[in-house]
């Protein structure tokens, strides 16, 4: 069955000065990231068969775009932006280093996570509008290329939070379980499409299973 990975960009500027980056196009990859990109391409190696290989794509932000180009690079193959699917806008909190601006974030995640979606975060946006704009383009993906007898894997690079969040509630996995456990740069969630159900493999370094609740975290907002 055909899988979608979900990768997290490679290390930026802002990763370093611990900046709040979020608003498009957002800051580059250091030459630390890059070579974490050629590290992903190459110890994730993928056949090709014509054009029958697997689907490269990343978000708007520079940093994803760069990160899938590299990749792109050492597989030999093409990398095309999906719009929708760039990081939780920090609204108020953006550019910010403080430990009070993170500490802020953090919270309104946490309240995500814990079933409170429409909570804001001042100036920026709720679980419910990440939901709006990111899980169509998912739907798309897989409709498009993770189902049928010509199925594809799909590598989309993305952004941390937005992945692990947009993971947990497609999954089924317990939020207790995503706000914990992090994804570092170039880290990936790896869940298989089948039957039109989203089955989690693999969460980072992590291999499932993994905590399940029974509902997702807010109503599917397609419905």
């Amino acid at each position: 069955m055909a899988r979608l990975y979900l990768v997290r960009h490679g290390e930026t500027t802002s990763n370093v000065m611990r900046r709040l980056d979020t608003a498009l196009p957002g800051a580059a990859l250091t030459d630390f990231g890059v070579r974490q990109a050629v590290r992903y391409g190459l110890e994730n190696q993928v056949e090709r068969t014509g054009d029958a290989g697997p689907v490269l794509l990343s978000s708007q932000a520079t940093r994803a775009q760069q990160t899938a180009e590299v990749i792109a690079s050492v597989w030999g193959a093409d990398a095309e932006v999906v719009p929708g699917v760039h990081e939780v806008q920090a609204g108020e909190l953006e550019d910010r280093t403080d430990d009070e601006a993170h500490g802020a974030f953090r919270e309104i995640l946490d309240r995500w996570y814990s079933g409170d979606p429409d909570a804001p975060i001042p100036g920026g946006e709720s679980l419910t509008m990440v939901f709006e704009r990111y899980l169509p383009a998912v739907t798309d993906l897989a409709q498009r290329y993770l189902s049928g007898p010509d199925a594809r894997d799909v590598y989309l690079v993305s952004h941390g939070a937005a992945i692990r969040l947009v993971a947990a509630h497609l999954a089924g996995i317990d939020g207790k379980f995503a706000a914990a456990t992090h994804l570092p740069n170039t880290g990936s969630v790896e869940l298989e499409y089948t039957d039109g159900l989203w089955v989690p493999h693999r969460w980072g370094a992590t291999r499932a299973p993994f905590a399940l609740v029974d509902e997702p975290l807010v109503a599917d907002p397609m419905g």
